[in-house]
């Protein structure tokens, strides 16, 4: 008789996070991740990071996309927050286009009808 096993998921004290939200309930908002020890205290050692939120509306609905901020406090980070979406977006783009150019060029054989793990007849 085999032992049921279940994984053990444990969250990293050493990777704690206060999470504060700003929002202006229209654009978007701005996540503000302040590092904590386990008991709470500031974590003076790591920096606070900020992170952007919002929705893009597209053809198929609105696509919701969270991007980081590079800025030491909050008013920097409303400042900064078109550019660092701007520039976000701006990558996942280029990505997008390296994945299905990569997609493009693929050899296929011939006499070959797979397409992905489906094998056609």
């Amino acid at each position: 008789m085999e032992e049921n096993k279940q994984a053990t998921i444990r969250i990293n004290q050493n990777n704690l996070y206060r999470e504060e939200i700003f929002s202006d309930l229209m654009v978007g908002s701005i996540h503000q991740m302040t590092p904590v020890k386990p008991n709470a205290e500031l974590d003076k050692q790591r920096k606070v990071m900020f992170i952007g939120n919002t929705q893009l509306i597209t053809q198929q609905g609105p696509l919701p996309v969270r991007f980081p901020i590079e800025a030491k406090n909050l008013q920097q980070a409303i400042d900064k927050f078109p550019e660092s979406l701007d520039a976000f977006i701006k990558k996942m783009v280029e990505e997008a286009k390296e994945l299905q150019r990569k997609e493009e060029s693929r050899i296929i054989m011939p006499g070959s009808s797979s397409v992905g793990n489906l094998k056609l007849p």
